[in-house]
């Protein structure tokens, strides 16, 4: 990554109050990102496999993932994940 381009952070986390402490959190740091959300684990893995509503999506630089995830948890995002520079 370029030092002049913003980090892309695909934040997984299906919590609209954690949604928002995160936004806030990032918005107050001196991190220049661009933040992209996931409700759920099925949509992290289209996330990652920039598929259906993610396919315009860039490739995240950090990923913010929450464990406890409807439909599939974040454990299995990990098992399942294509992650790949």
């Amino acid at each position: 990554m370029h030092s002049l381009e913003k980090m892309k952070v695909l934040v997984v986390e299906d919590n609209p109050n954690d949604v928002t402490i995160i936004k806030r959190a990032m918005r107050k740091s001196d991190v220049k990102c661009e933040l992209y959300f996931a409700r759920d684990g099925e949509e992290a893995l289209d996330a990652l496999a920039q598929k259906g509503e993610f396919e315009d999506t860039p490739r995240p630089d950090l990923i913010l993932l929450d464990i406890n995830l409807p439909k599939i948890n974040g454990l299995e995002v990990l098992a399942k994940g294509e992650f790949r520079p």
